[in-house]
């Protein structure tokens, strides 16, 4: 007895499951609200382009395509992360070869201020030594001298001391930029910003002597309450 229910379950069982396929198999003319239209009504067009059918002869859609005529490359989400909110932009033009690499190389080096506001050095300062610590000190070590513990692995070498290179914050940032020798660019890994705040670290924290960024002037009434504390 114990059996034959066990074989009626699996019967009804089954064909629950054959009919909830063949339902779901049904004419597209009858379809539920589609989130992905143009998954489900394939059409072949290139990213970010205004695709061939708008979509909008079906009242089953998200209203999203059909508000921008049809475009599937929409705009950035109300709220989302700024990616340049420091107004700070990339280069418009990477170099192509090396000649054009080495150019921009050497300008770059002429370059000892970054673009961003002076007043913030000590936040852009403090921001810089957190991603570096946690982006390049893999490679190029917490103290800037290139025994990272990737190099100490013996996994990989040649990274140089910032102590013993000729750079500047312009070409700090360049290199982080376009990358140089076995290093890759880490323009997809920090945004502008975030890109000259690495390299005025670079600057402040290994090389002693280098223009350092200038501070906002302190006001008078700081300067006097530590020299109080300080005589107590």
């Amino acid at each position: 007895m114990l059996k034959m229910k066990n074989n009626i379950l699996k019967i009804t069982a089954v064909l629950g499951l054959s009919v909830v396929l063949f339902n779901s198999c049904g004419p597209k003319e009858n379809t539920p609200l589609v989130y992905f239209p143009d998954m489900y009504y394939p059409v072949a067009y290139d990213p970010l382009m205004k695709a061939q059918d708008a979509y909008t002869d079906r009242e089953n859609e998200i209203p999203a395509f059909v508000k921008n005529n049809g475009a599937t490359g929409l705009s950035p989400v109300e709220g989302s992360v700024a990616q340049n909110k420091d107004g700070v932009f990339a280069e418009s033009k990477l170099p192509r070869n090396p000649d054009e690499y080495n150019t921009g190389y050497d300008v770059s080096k002429t370059i000892t201020t970054s673009p961003l506001n002076p007043a913030n050095a000590a936040k852009d300062l403090e921001r810089g030594k957190f991603l570096f610590e946690r982006t390049c000190s893999a490679c190029h070590g917490i103290g800037g001298d290139g025994q990272g513990p990737i190099v100490q692995s013996g996994a990989y070498s040649g990274v140089p001391n910032y102590a013993d290179r000729e750079i500047t914050v312009g070409s700090v940032h360049y290199v982080l930029i376009n990358g140089r020798n076995a290093m890759g660019s880490y323009a997809g890994q920090l945004n502008p910003g975030d890109r000259w705040r690495v390299a005025m670290y670079v600057m402040n924290a290994f090389k002693k002597g280098a223009p350092a960024p200038v501070a906002a002037p302190a006001t008078t009434a700081p300067a006097t309450t530590e020299s109080t504390e300080t005589k107590k």
